[in-house]
């Protein structure tokens, strides 16, 4: 089993920014698509942004591009999404998802290790 960590979410201020980290406690996230993905209250749970394992990101939501960026810390082996101003249409739960066993990108049926997940609440 492959443990994924989110971190960085809370509440914060249309307009504001928040960065969230993914990481695996004694797993690389160097080599393996991983992608961040959201699901608000009675909705289906969407990709948002993905980075590939050759560093390639691409964005899965339109609504995001400009406003979030996905990078990764090959040091640190942690993938980031930096999110900037954040409107209230953004409010989820944010998950990152890595896609170990096969070959591609971050399509949601594909991820093969989902984090718990973590609030990001934009509300003034």
């Amino acid at each position: 089993q492959l443990h994924i960590v989110e971190s960085g979410g809370g509440l914060v201020q249309p307009g504001g920014s928040l960065r969230l980290s993914c990481a695996a406690p004694g797993f690389t996230l160097n080599f393996y698509a991983v992608g961040w993905f959201r699901q608000a209250p009675g909705k289906e749970r969407e990709g948002v942004s993905c980075i590939s394992d050759s560093g390639i990101t691409t964005n899965l939501e339109d609504s995001v591009k400009g406003r979030f960026t996905i990078s990764r810390d090959h040091a640190k082996t942690t993938v980031y999404l930096q999110m900037n101003s954040l409107k209230p249409e953004d409010t989820a739960v944010y998950y990152c998802a890595v896609r170990v066993y096969s070959s591609g990108t971050c399509e949601r049926g594909a991820m093969d290790y989902w984090g718990a997940g973590i609030l990001v609440t934009v509300s003034s």
